[in-house]
């Protein structure tokens, strides 16, 4: 197995540069779609030998270091007793929503044999794959959101009203999410994943005082839960806590674009990073992307180890084509040269 993306993990360095990207198989791959005409998103997910399928794809067309199970963060919750449904161009609705201390009774501990097709999925892959196999979850908090928003939200007033309002119940509302996310992970991890993610997407709306009281905490003790395998830490719109990241123990933290990587490198000393290009950046001219490639690996390399990755999921709109040429780019840059 190449093993060059778990030698970054644990901060050693190899010839080149590892590179996989968040998001990577997915709507912008003509072989994704001709799949999704057939079957609805969660029926991919369900189906271990779709999602199987799907997660191979752009390991053999674009030749990544490390492949990222297909499937989707609030698979944990129908695990709970909370139904999830995809609506086309309205992103997920999830029922019932928990607002109120009371509310927490519609929610079940965890029955992993709920969302068994996961852990079958990941046992089909790690005997084809010939690069390590990621799985994931979302944060505690990232899972909150969707169960008190009832799905997507640019504002996030349930969320923060619940949070200020009736905080003791919203910290045991996050103590049940992280116990049923350490199990979820170790699940994956006991059928064969070599890494694991962490999905902390919406911590990026709170001030750095609330992360620090309300995300923290319960991300700290559900990496300190996970064991044998290196453990990537995602937190979106880095740059108002990257003074907050310092301390969470992850292997690797991944970060957006909105934080300058050689500044990252100086805050997070000794520790190996992943990413950091703008997904955008994609849809410009190849001139434009490999001279943002070439600056993200060339200070990148400050750090202890670069995992090179989007600071976010590849966008429906890119070319499988350019995806390629900037893995190519990646693979054949050598530091010494620039």
């Amino acid at each position: 197995m190449k093993d060059v993306f778990l030698k970054a993990c644990k901060g050693i360095r190899s010839e080149y540069t590892p590179v996989w990207f968040m998001r990577q198989a997915g709507r912008y791959m003509p072989e994704y779609q001709k799949i999704r005409q057939k079957y609805d998103f969660l029926t991919m997910c369900r189906t271990p030998e779709i999602a199987a399928e799907v997660t191979l794809q752009p390991v053999k067309i674009l030749e990544v270091d490390a492949a990222i199970l297909f499937s989707d963060i609030l698979i944990p919750l129908e695990a709970m007793g909370i139904e999830i449904e995809f609506l086309e161009d309205k992103g997920p609705k999830v029922s019932p929503t928990i607002r109120k201390s009371a509310d927490l009774v519609f929610l079940r501990e965890i029955d992993l044999e709920k969302v068994n097709y996961v852990f079958s999925a990941i046992k089909l892959l790690v005997k084809e794959l010939s690069v390590p196999l990621i799985g994931f979850a979302a944060s505690p908090f990232t899972l909150a959101t969707y169960i008190i928003e009832g799905g997507s939200t640019k504002e996030f007033v349930n969320t923060k009203r619940f949070m200020f309002s009736e905080s003791d119940s919203f910290h045991k509302l996050m103590s049940l999410f992280t116990e049923a996310t350490f199990k979820y992970l170790a699940q994956q991890i006991k059928a064969g994943v070599h890494a694991v993610q962490i999905f902390d997407t919406w911590a990026g709306i709170l001030s750095p005082f609330d992360y620090e009281i309300f995300v923290k905490p319960y991300v700290k003790e559900l990496i300190k839960g996970i064991k044998n395998v290196p453990i990537i830490y995602f937190c979106s719109n880095t740059s108002g806590l990257a003074n907050h990241l310092k301390d969470i123990n992850a292997d690797v933290l991944s970060i957006d674009w909105r934080i300058d990587i050689k500044d990252a490198t100086l805050l997070f000393n000794n520790q190996p990073l992943q990413g950091n290009l703008d997904p955008l950046t994609l849809l410009g001219t190849e001139e434009e992307l490999f001279k943002r490639a070439k600056k993200i690996l060339v200070d990148g390399n400050l750090a202890k180890a670069h995992i090179f990755n989007l600071g976010h999921g590849v966008n429906i709109n890119t070319s499988v084509d350019r995806l390629k040429k900037l893995v190519d780019f990646v693979h054949e840059f050598k530091i010494m040269e620039a």
